[in-house]
C-alpha cells in the first residue's frame, strides 16, 4: 500500500483481486470518498520484491520499470519486437508484447541456402556411407554439410533477439507470446521477463553428428531463452512449451529422432543473480541446464556464479533437466514435478553443484520410483529436505541411496538459503502451484 499526502489529502493504493483502487482520503477519517477509481495494475513497472531469490540480491531487479513514455512499446510483429529492443540502447525500457508472435512465419524453406537439399544430406551422410567414426566438422562449404550449416546460421539470425539491458518483457493479458522465437540475454545486467508463453523454437537444420554415442544423433540449437553471462534476470509467470511440435510428431532418420528442439531455459556462462518464479515448464526433453561444462575454462567462469532460485514453478510432462546442475548454488523450493510415462529425473547433480532442494512436491505415476527424482552426475553435496512425493514426506537422498547404491550422494550443501520469501508447506504445493503459475495468470 502506497501513499502519498498533499493539502490534507492522501491516496491510498489498494489491491482487490488485479485491480489497483484509488481512495481518496480526506482529513483524519478514514472514509474513501466516491471518487474511487479502478485502475489497471501495469506489469511493466512491477519490480523483484526484495528477498526474492538471488535475482533480489545487491542492487535487484527492476528492469525497465523506470522507462519514460518514449521507451514503452506495444508490439505485435517479430519485427517490431526486434526494432523495439534495439531502440534506446540500454535506457531502460517496457515492451509490452500482444498476441502471439510468429517468429519463423516464413517457414523453413525461407532459410534454406541455395542447392541445400535435404535428401542429398540423407544420402551423403546415411551410416552405409559414411559410417560412425568421423564428424561432419571438417565437410567444405559446398558439401551438404556445408550448405546446412549456412541455411541454419541464416535462421539463427532470423529467430534470435537480443534484449540489451533494463528491459522488461510483459506479454498483454492471457494470450500473448513466442512462437519460434529464441531470447538471447547476454552479458546484461537488469532484465524482466513476465507473463509470456513460449513456443519452443524448431531448428529447421539439425545436424547428423556420427560420432555422438555409437550409433550417431542428430543434434539441435535454439532454447527459447538463454541467460548467457548477464546478471540480476527474473522470469515470472511464463510458459514454456514445444507446443504444436512435441517430440512425439517429429520424424526419424538413421535410426534416431530427429531432433529439432534443445533445451527451453539455459543458464550458462557465468550467469548470475537469476529467480524464476510461477513458471510452467511442460513437455520437453532437456529443459533447464545450468552451466553447460565440466571443462576447466568454464569452470574457471563459472565457479563463484550461477546462483539461480526456482520457486512457485510447475514442471510437468518433463524427460530430464528441471534443472541439470554445474557449479552454482542452486535454490529450488515449493515447486510441484509432475511426471510422465517419459520421465527420467527432475535434479541433475553436476559438477561442484550445490544444489537446495526444499519444500517440494512430487507427482510419480505408478512404476516411476522417488529414487530418480536425483541424478547424480558428479560427486557433489546436495540439501533435500521436506519434500513430499505422491502426498507423503520423502527422504529424496535415502530413497536414491538405497535403490542406486553405485551412485551414492552425499548430504549437505553447504549453505543456507535466506533469499525467500513465504514458504508454503509441500503438501500444499499443487493445488497452490497447479492453479497459479504460467503466463496469463499473473496480474
Amino acid at each position: 500500500m502506497n501513499a502519498q499526502t498533499w493539502h490534507g489529502h492522501v491516496t491510498t493504493t489498494v489491491l482487490v483481486g488485479c485491480t489497483a483502487l484509488a481512495l481518496a482520503v480526506t482529513g483524519t477519517t478514514a472514509t474513501a470518498t466516491a471518487q474511487a477509481q479502478a485502475q489497471p495494475r501495469d506489469l511493466g513497472r512491477q519490480t523483484l520484491a526484495a528477498g526474492d531469490g538471488w535475482a533480489s540480491d545487491g542492487t535487484g531487479t527492476t528492469g525497465g520499470a523506470a522507462a519514460d513514455a518514449a521507451h514503452v512499446y506495444t508490439v505485435t510483429t517479430w519485427a517490431g519486437f526486434k526494432a523495439a529492443l534495439k531502440d534506446g540502447g540500454t535506457a531502460p525500457k517496457i515492451i509490452k508484447v500482444k498476441g502471439t508472435i510468429d517468429a519463423n512465419a516464413e517457414g523453413c524453406d525461407s532459410f534454406a541456402a541455395a542447392g541445400y537439399d535435404f535428401d542429398a544430406y540423407l544420402r551423403k551422410y546415411s551410416p552405409e556411407n559414411w559410417g560412425y567414426g568421423a564428424n561432419l566438422d571438417a565437410e567444405p562449404d559446398d558439401s551438404p554439410e556445408g550448405l546446412r550449416r549456412v541455411s541454419a546460421d541464416t535462421q539463427a539470425k532470423a529467430i534470435k533477439a537480443s534484449v540489451p539491458a533494463n528491459t522488461t518483457i510483459v506479454g498483454l493479458g492471457k494470450n500473448a507470446g513466442f512462437e519460434g522465437a529464441s531470447l538471447q540475454i547476454t552479458a546484461v545486467d537488469n532484465v524482466i521477463i513476465r507473463n509470456v508463453a513460449f513456443e519452443s523454437p524448431l531448428d529447421c537444420f539439425p545436424q547428423w553428428d556420427p560420432t555422438d554415442t555409437s550409433v550417431g544423433n542428430w543434434n539441435s540449437e535454439y532454447d527459447s531463452a538463454v541467460v548467457y553471462g548477464a546478471t540480476h534476470i527474473w522470469l515470472d509467470h511464463n510458459t514454456f512449451t514445444d507446443g504444436e511440435h512435441p517430440d512425439s510428431s517429429l520424424p526419424t532418420y538413421f535410426g534416431r529422432i530427429y531432433q529439432q528442439h534443445d533445451g527451453e531455459l539455459d543458464i550458462v556462462k557465468g550467469a548470475d543473480h537469476v529467480t524464476a518464479s510461477w513458471n510452467v515448464f511442460t513437455d520437453h526433453d532437456k529443459t533447464i541446464l545450468i552451466g553447460n561444462s565440466d571443462s576447466a575454462s568454464t569452470a574457471a567462469v563459472d565457479r563463484g556464479h550461477l546462483r539461480v532460485t526456482f520457486h512457485h514453478n510447475l514442471f510437468s510432462g518433463l524427460v530430464e533437466r528441471a534443472p541439470r546442475v554445474r557449479f552454482g548454488q542452486v535454490d529450488s523450493y515449493n515447486n510441484h514435478f509432475v511426471a510422465g510415462s517419459a520421465y527420467s529425473y527432475s535434479f541433475g547433480i553436476g559438477m561442484e553443484s550445490q544444489l537446495v532442494a526444499e519444500h517440494n512436491a512430487f507427482t510419480l505415476p505408478e512404476g516411476i520410483s522417488a529414487a530418480t527424482v536425483l541424478k547424480k552426475w558428479k560427486e557433489a553435496p546436495v540439501t533435500a529436505a521436506d519434500n513430499y512425493v505422491n502426498g507423503a514426506p520423502t527422504d529424496l537422498i535415502a530413497v536414491h541411496n538405497a535403490e542406486i547404491p553405485a551412485e551414492t550422494l552425499q548430504s549437505g550443501a553447504g549453505w543456507t538459503p535466506t533469499l525467500r520469501t513465504k514458504v508454503d508447506p509441500p503438501r500444499a504445493v499443487p493445488g497452490i502451484v497447479d492453479h497459479r503459475a504460467g503466463a496469463g495468470k499473473v496480474c
